[in-house]
């Protein structure tokens, strides 16, 4: 009988297994996609496995909708469904649904071989849905794991360029640095609570007296999520990584990765109650809008230009962490998923504009590009103006969030950093739309047609932009309850 029972604990509930279901999915199409590669001819298999990949993110939407109606905690109280994870999940999906979709043509002009790239991006989203899920610290460092080893290599796949080779060198020794510190921290979290929950570390935490070991472990963790969200001062990587890494991987790591560690962190700054976090994510918020912005204003390079400006959304993101939790979680999501939408738009554009090998990266190449490709320019234009916080787009009310719910918790001299920030941030963008339809082309860079694949993908993204811009309520309305449920 005794024997019985500690099996019934040993083995899990089938409810367990649909609350990881999303993942299940993605890991199967990923390990199809790599039994098929070597079965077929590198001219199949670009657009074969690329739809076998495009199914797998689709039936992860699908499983994502199909988790939520079973809530609870699952594995040993590790993974918890609830409408927070199942809110990123859902996002992550959606990303790698549109970045599988920008890459089908892209794949083809590079000539790159197709199946490890596609298999990679799935596993990379199998690590980004689990993070999203986990509250558990040990859980969350081997999801965050499998998320940038598979970003390790993508960031890399331009083999024949040696930036490409150099940026996914950079990235992994840094990264792994930034691992380093994330681990050491979750140790020293152990050491402070005796535990690795995040549940039993907010109530060991808010029982009594806090032990300095937290205030380190929280240090420490933060320092490894803010290398992989790009905050400053952890974002000497971003430039250079996002320069030599392929434009769709570069629009995958700079939305998918980072919407899974904002989760993270949410998590752990607001329900496990972390100590100092307000003081912290305060500075790091400033820094990184500032330096950003800075280090935007100097570029020539499109891809880095816009590698400083994602360091910047992320000091605007992290401007909703420091607010109270009511009304930072909804600010935070909203503003994680209207960044996704734009910035993953913005580098899909850039990805064909690219042509081969990506030469045509510079501001001089978008010269006239009003004139070339009046299409490609204009949503380039909606997507540039959706990251300046212009009405009408989901980065006005992105930002609105953001900035109220600090005012709220009486962070005044954080936002008025935040709203000068975003004047200079205006600059760059607005320099970019002059160059494109007020400047004539000094020399004639070629624009293809934009094939099917790609403009699904840019009306995904688009569509998403103006719909957040317009009806914002329904997105809001659903992170509100969520924060309401952390509340209770």
């Amino acid at each position: 009988m005794n024997s019985a029972n500690d099996m019934a604990q040993v083995i899990p509930h089938a409810a367990d297994y649909v609350r990881i279901l999303p993942e299940i999915v993605l890991a199967i199409f990923g390990m199809i996609v790599m039994v098929l590669d070597p079965l077929m001819d590198e001219r199949r298999s670009q657009r074969t496995l690329g739809t076998v990949a495009l199914v797998g993110s689709l039936a992860a939407l699908v499983a994502t909708l199909f988790q939520s109606q079973y809530p609870g905690l699952g594995f040993w109280n590790m993974v918890r469904v609830d409408s927070f994870s199942v809110f990123f999940h859902f996002l992550v999906a959606a990303v790698t649904v549109v970045v599988i979709l920008t890459s089908y043509d892209y794949m083809e002009v590079q000539g790159i071989r197709a199946g490890e790239y596609y298999a990679l991006v799935l596993f990379g989203a199998v690590g980004m849905s689990l993070m999203s899920s986990a509250v558990e610290l040990v859980l969350i460092f081997i999801a965050l794991e499998i998320s940038s080893i598979s970003t390790y290599i993508l960031a890399g796949f331009r083999r024949r360029a040696a930036i490409s080779s150099e940026s996914s060198v950079k990235y992994f020794l840094l990264g792994s640095f930034a691992t380093a510190f994330f681990l050491y921290g979750v140790a020293l979290m152990f050491g402070a609570t005796g535990s690795t929950s995040i549940t039993v570390i907010g109530d060991a935490l808010r029982s009594g007296h806090i032990p300095v070991l937290a205030y380190l472990g929280v240090a420490l963790m933060f320092v490894g999520l803010g290398f992989k969200v790009a905050a400053a001062p952890f974002h000497v990587w971003t430039p250079d990584v996002y320069e030599g890494a392929p434009s769709p991987v570069v629009g995958f790591m700079s939305t998918a990765p980072k919407a899974a560690v904002f989760a993270v962190l949410l998590r752990i700054m607001f329900e496990a109650d972390a100590p100092g976090r307000v003081w912290l994510i305060w500075v790091v918020a400033a820094l990184s809008m500032t330096l950003g912005n800075i280090g935007a204003l100097v570029q020539d390079n499109v891809k880095r230009l816009l590698a400083y400006s994602s360091i910047a959304h992320a000091g605007y993101l992290l401007v909703a962490f420091a607010a109270l939790p009511n009304n930072g979680i909804p600010a935070a999501m909203f503003y994680t998923t209207s960044y996704a939408a734009m910035n993953v738009g913005a580098f899909a554009v850039i990805s064909h504009i690219g042509g081969k090998d990506e030469r045509y990266v510079t501001l001089e190449d978008y010269e006239g590009l009003g004139r070339r490709s009046p299409l490609l320019a204009a949503i380039l234009t909606i997507f540039l103006l959706s990251l300046i916080g212009i009405p009408i787009t989901g980065g006005f009310f992105a930002k609105f969030y953001v900035f109220s719910a600090a005012l709220q918790a009486n962070l005044v001299g954080l936002v008025i950093i935040g709203v000068l920030n975003s004047a200079v941030a205006s600059y760059y963008y607005l320099r970019l739309i002059v160059v494109m339809y007020m400047r004539e082309a000094r020399e004639e860079v070629p624009v293809a047609p934009i094939p099917l694949g790609l403009g699904t993908a840019l009306a995904i993204s688009l569509g998403a932009t103006i719909y957040l811009g317009v009806l914002p309520g329904r997105v809001l309305d659903y992170a509100a309850r969520t924060a309401a449920e952390w509340a209770r």
